[in-house]
């Protein structure tokens, strides 16, 4: 059950906590399943099946979706932190380091200027 997992006394804990870790470890759950099907489809034989098993990994993805979209929109910090690294194009590790201003011991390019990557939303 989902608040086995918990580190906190149940009866200490807010109802809003408790519901945010029903939909973190039901969205695990989903994830698992979508990698699960998605090994089986990738060695599956039968055409047929391997397509079943694809769209079985796709509805589980999707559950997945709903979960996060969920949690975004209940936690105001995953909610930034999606903001930040949803939907962009350069090198995820470079992301953190621009909102960041390029930390203070390593320039963000090699005399200290930017990066010149532009906008990392997409259309932006």
């Amino acid at each position: 059950m989902a608040l086995e997992s918990l580190h906190e006394p149940v009866e200490n804990l807010p109802e809003q906590i408790l519901e945010e870790r029903r939909a973190i470890s039901s969205l695990m759950e989903e994830l698992e399943a979508a990698h699960w099907y998605g090994e089986r489809a990738s060695c599956a034989k039968d055409p047929e099946l391997k397509e079943i098993l694809e769209h079985n990994r796709n509805e589980e993805l999707e559950h997945a979706a709903m979960l996060t979209e969920w949690l975004r929109r209940k936690i105001s910090a995953f909610n930034e932190e999606l903001q930040t690294y949803l939907n962009t194009t350069a090198p995820i590790t470079q992301i953190e380091d621009a909102e960041e201003g390029g930390g203070e011991d390593q320039p963000a390019g090699s005399d200290g200027s930017s990066l010149n990557i532009g906008s990392m939303k997409n259309g932006g």
